[in-house]
């Protein structure tokens, strides 16, 4: 990951230090349009991470070891700060916790 990272960055400078690559199933991409975030994601990152920006990029990788690299759109997140990556991959990232009625 921190290659792919790193190929983001060199590829597209604005972008910044503070990059995390978002899952296709990542719970804060929209499942209707994944070139979107969801609403309750927009909502969140307007009040806890002003300023954040959510892109497609387009990356050269290797989907394994010693394969030829090709082009790759992936989803990025570009933080302002190491705190708003924090606060996002934690409450994004994560398998959201069941219901205490549920995990009881």
């Amino acid at each position: 990951m921190i290659d792919i990272i790193q190929a983001l960055q060199q590829r597209n400078p604005t972008l910044g230090p503070y990059v995390l690559v978002l899952r296709a199933d990542a719970r804060a991409r929209d499942a209707g349009d994944p070139n979107r975030l969801t609403p309750e994601a927009d909502a969140w990152l307007a009040e806890r991470a002003p300023g954040a920006k959510f892109s497609q990029e387009t990356v050269l990788l290797a989907p394994y070891p010693g394969a030829m690299p090709a082009d790759r759109v992936v989803a990025v997140m570009a933080f302002a700060d190491a705190r708003q990556l924090a606060a996002f991959a934690t409450h994004w990232t994560v398998d959201p916790e069941p219901p205490e009625d549920e995990a009881a």
